[in-house]
Formats: structure tokens, sequence, C-alpha cells
């Protein structure tokens, strides 16, 4: 039988600590609905000592009728001198109703003396203390032994009686924090064993990315004797992280047979990544390990002509297990083989057209050559392929658009749009405001469209990038225009290439709404209630 590992978030709290994160109460809360979807057993969701973003979430977060999760608040242990029913920090973590308290306290002397500026005996005594006190209300405690590997290096014996006090209290887990991310795999195995061999309490591991081994060293500790893992969605954290749970929790389970969460859950775990990577509005890198869009994805044609026969000749895992699937990327490199498996996945039989097949390849080739890059931009060359064998319905057509700015003076810059198309066989006038050219373009669009494709509303551009090709030429060179669109489900890319960045940007726009349109489209548009039941109805 597969030992059980537990599986402790803290995307809410250690997460938010990485740059560019900032999540609302709101943003909270959907994120917490999502991780108790994927079964992750605690879920961290703040220092109610803190602010008071935090004690709000808290007070709501018992609305939510959690299945899997158990919800826990973070705080430290009491401070020097003073009892613990007098500390405010822990009474805190009491008055906002939470089954679990996770505290913190300092493993390693240097810290004791330089950071809390007490004695070694006070250390151990506010340890205690804080972990007896919280037992005493009846709260489950994790105790986190803050700087433990660092502390274990430098002073083993004491470091070793700082857990060994928690413990005593009464604490339910000893998590070992490699809160510098500075240990290597080796040393977090060794050091886990010993303290294994040391207490009777059972183990977790808080692992940081500063050295690029976060997930390694939770593997090597949960290897070594470890039962508990602690990290984030997407390795999100202060500097260079936290361990990333969607690394570990695979590896865990379908790589060294540990068990975590279901099957079932464990399929929802790429939706659940890039569910989390767009409300804390963070690009989700498309190499990342699992989850990421280029993770099963084949780009030379002999890879692709062997997965063709049999994808575990170059994938480690089948995609599905994870929630994500393969993709098979056409480019200036790509063989006949790579048109044949999107032909497969389009219902297109390209068997029976191989010189078609060629001419295709050789415009490909051709459009690659003038700026388009086809391995970015899957909804583009779907489009491209079902044009090119007859499969594609027109669904709208371009009569004319027109872009008016004006700035004045001590006044923002106005942008408004002007498009005017056929729909149907009719014609649509409309005209609409943007921030900028293309988002005024975007919004006169969607204003033209919305009237015939309502679910259009729940669609939205996630990301535009630009990019100059001939720099030689200064402003006169062609761009590149990506966009890339979601539907809180599927994400696609589209492209666009002209020396006018206005007209790139029409191209990749309006094959982002024929994607999400044309009838046999990967990207199914929301409904509203389906929308509600992910929990973005107002996001």
């Amino acid at each position: 039988m597969a030992t059980n590992v537990k599986i402790f978030d803290t995307t809410l709290r250690d997460g938010t600590q990485g740059e560019g994160i900032s999540l609302s109460v709101e943003d909270k809360m959907k994120i917490a609905r999502k991780l108790d979807s994927l079964g992750v057993h605690y879920i961290e969701g703040g220092w109610p000592g803190s602010n008071n973003k935090d004690i709000e979430f808290f007070l709501r977060v018992q609305e939510l009728e959690l299945v899997n999760a158990k919800v826990t608040a973070f705080g430290s242990t009491r401070r020097k001198g003073i009892l613990p029913e007098d500390d405010a920090n822990l009474n805190r973590i009491l008055e906002v109703g939470v089954p679990v308290a996770t505290i913190f306290g300092k493993s390693w002397d240097f810290h004791v003396h330089h950071a809390i500026q007490t004695t070694l005996e006070e250390n151990l005594a506010m340890i205690y203390d804080s972990v007896h006190y919280l037992k005493s209300k009846g709260l489950e405690v994790i105790y986190d032994a803050e700087h433990f590997f660092d502390g274990y290096k430098n002073n083993t014996e004491y470091a070793l009686q700082t857990i060994k006090k928690a413990e005593e209290a009464g604490a339910d887990w000893i998590v070992l924090c490699d809160t510098n991310g500075g240990s290597l795999p080796h040393e977090v195995s060794e050091i886990v064993a010993a303290v294994k061999q040391a207490i009777s309490a059972p183990i977790g591991i808080h692992a940081h990315n500063d050295c690029e081994v976060g997930v390694a060293n939770s593997l090597a500790a949960v290897m070594a004797g470890a039962t508990q893992v602690q990290g984030t969605i997407n390795g999100f954290g202060e500097r260079c992280g936290n361990a990333n749970l969607c690394s570990i929790i695979p590896n865990l389970q379908l790589k060294l047979n540990y068990s975590c969460i279901t099957a079932s859950q464990l399929e929802s775990l790429t939706g659940v990544a890039r569910y989390v990577s767009e409300i804390a509005n963070m690009h989700l890198p498309v190499n990342q390990a699992y989850v990421g869009t280029a993770s099963f994805a084949h780009k030379g044609g002999i890879h692709v002509s062997a997965i063709l026969r049999n994808a575990s000749t170059y994938e480690h895992i089948t995609p599905e297990q994870v929630g994500n699937k393969q993709r098979v990327l056409v480019s200036e490199l790509a063989g006949q083989s790579n048109l044949v498996f999107k032909a497969q996945e389009l219902g297109l039989d390209f068997n029976n057209n191989n010189q078609q097949s060629r001419q295709l390849i050789e415009q490909i080739k051709e459009m690659e050559h003038q700026g388009y890059q086809f391995e970015g931009a899957d909804a583009s060359l779907e489009l491209l392929i079902r044009d090119a064998y007859g499969s594609l319905e027109e669904i709208f057509t371009l009569e004319s658009f027109k872009i008016m700015v004006m700035k004045t003076v001590n006044q923002p810059v106005v942008t408004e749009a002007i498009v005017k198309m056929k729909i149907n066989g009719e014609s649509v006038y409309n005209a609409a405001e943007g921030n900028g050219p293309v988002n005024a373009l975007d919004n006169a669009l969607r204003k033209c469209l919305l009237q015939h494709y309502p679910a259009l509303k729940n669609i939205h551009l996630t990301d535009y990038k630009v990019r100059v090709l001939d720099e030689k030429d200064n402003t006169a060179g062609k761009v590149r225009v990506l966009i890339e669109s979601t539907n809180f489900d599927n994400t696609w890319n589209t492209i666009g290439v002209s020396a006018n960045i206005i007209e790139a940007s029409w191209q990749a726009l309006t094959d982002s709404i024929r994607y999400a349109l044309i009838g046999q489209a990967k990207a199914d548009v929301h409904t509203e209630e389906q929308k509600e039941r992910h929990g973005l109805v107002n996001h």
C-alpha cells in the first residue's frame, strides 16, 4: 500500500510574498475553493496577527463548505518575556476560529542571539509555551522549525533541542524548514533521516527554491521519512519562490508511488495551476513541468513521427494524468508527420492528400520566413489548416476599421475605434473607446459580435506581446504580435505579422475570436452558470 503524504499549501500566505503578487480577499476565496477541489489537506490562509485582510479572509472562509482541506492560520511563537495568554499574535489565531495553527520558532542559535536577541533557554521556553497554549485550546498545531537545516549544520544539538521542545509540548507535526533555500538534496536527506531517529512526531518539509532544488529537496525529505510537504502552486513565493506543489505532487504520486490526492483530483492539476496563475496575474511559464503548455509539446519531425506510433517514445507520462495535453508544434523544422498529427487532432484526413499537405508545409515555411511563428500560436495554425482543407466556416468578414487618437493639454489620451463588418451576411457598424488603439479595436469588434454571439463576453485577452522583427529598419520594421486568450478553462494563442502594428494586432485579435467561435474549436465558451461554478462571476 502506498504511503500517504499530506499536502500543505501556503500559496495564500508564503506565495503572496513573491514579487508582483497581491491577492484580494475575494481572490483568496476563489483559490481556496480550487485548492480544496484539488484535494490538498491544509490551506494556510495567512497571518491574522499581521494584517486585517487576512483576518477578513479567515472570517469569510468559514462560509465555504470545504470537503478536503483544513484551514490553518500562521503565526510566531510568543514574544520573549511574556506569557502566551498575553501574546496578541497567538490570541489572534484563536480569535479567527481556525481548527489548525501553524507557528514558527527559531532553530538556529545564530538567529536566537541576533534576530530575536534572547537566550537559548528563553527560546526553548517560547517554543514550549506557545505550542502548549494552542494545544490547550483544542487546536491541531503544526510547528514550523524555521532555518532548521542551517541551524542543524551549525549547532546540531541545539537545533534538535528546539524540535524536541515542540514535540514535548504536544505539536502534531514538526516541519523542518529550509528557510534560506540553501540546502542540497543529499543534506536534506541525511538530516531528515537523523531527525526521524530523534523524535517520534510526524515530520514535514518546507523548502525554498533559492538553489533551484526546492522540489528535489522536498522529494528527498519524503524519501527519508517526512510525511507532510509544504509548498505553493506554481512555486510562488519570496525571492526565488517556494517548492512547487505542481511538480511535487505528480512526482510523489506518479514516480515514487506515494499517495497524496486521488487520480481524478490529479487530473485537475493543470487547470488549478493555470487558474491560480491567472488570479495572481502571473504568467505561467510555458515550459513549467507537468502543467506548462509546452510540457508535452513536440517539434522535431522525427519526434512527431515516433509519437504517432507510440506517445511513450518521447513522453514520460500520459499528459491527461495531470490534466494536460499533447501538442505538436509546426514550424520550418516540421515534417509531414507534424501536420498529419495536427490533422488527426482536427479530424481531417491528410493521408490521402499528401501533395496538399506538402503544399501546406511549404506555405507554413514561407509564412515563418516572413515572421510568423506558429509553434507559439496553435490557434492560428489550426485556422490555417482548416482553411486549407475547406473546413473553416467564414463567421465574419471585415469591411473597414478606423482608429482615432486625440490628445489635448492636461487631459489623458482618448482612443476610439470604428469597425464595420459583415456577420452572417449582415452589415454591422460599431464604435468603442479603449485605453489604446488595440484595446479600442478589441472593444469595437466585440460590440459588433456580441449581439450575434453573446457568449463572447466570457472570452478574455490575457497577454499581448509585440516583437520588432527587422530592427535594422527601426520604426519601419515588421512586427510580430502574439495574443493569448482564455475562457477560464482553455487558453489559446494567435499571431499577426505586418509592418503596421495595428494590422498585425487585428490579425491576432480576429484569429482569437474565430478560434473561440468555430464549431470544433477546443476553446468551448463558458456559460454564466459554468463561470459561477468556477467562482469567477465577478472576476
